[in-house]
């Protein structure tokens, strides 16, 4: 197990961002069996690393760019489960989901690391 403890550099202003949000839904289902979702917006704060940087697919019928991200914090995210979509992450004026959640605890007290893709493709 690592002895590591990375929550002061991870934590610290130099490296933490406190402008990300989170938007979760959640389900009710009425007694007529009409389901309604409400979305929740939460601030949270994390340190955000790039996985693979902006990349430029081109196709026939177009192009697209795509940035995936990591996000390194103690807020707990979701990729989904049953009955529950992935979270989005708002950061840098652009929306990302949730796909990956991996429990980084052994290097501080409840991080995680979630990658991120996002939510709409930049075309041209």
């Amino acid at each position: 197990m690592p002895s590591l403890n990375v929550s002061r550099v991870l934590l610290s202003r130099e490296f933490v961002d406190r402008t990300l949000v989170c938007l979760r839904n959640a389900q009710t289902v009425s007694e007529g069996g009409i389901a309604t979702n409400t979305q929740t917006s939460t601030p949270f704060f994390g340190v955000v690393t790039s996985d693979r940087g902006d990349v430029l697919t081109r196709l026939a019928q177009g192009s697209h760019v795509t940035g995936t991200i990591y996000v390194h914090s103690q807020f707990a995210l979701s990729a989904g489960a049953a009955g529950q979509d992935a979270d989005i992450v708002q950061w840098n004026g652009r929306q990302f989901t949730v796909t990956d959640v991996n429990n980084y605890s052994t290097y501080g007290a409840g991080f995680t690391c979630a990658r991120c893709e996002p939510v709409s493709l930049q075309g041209s």
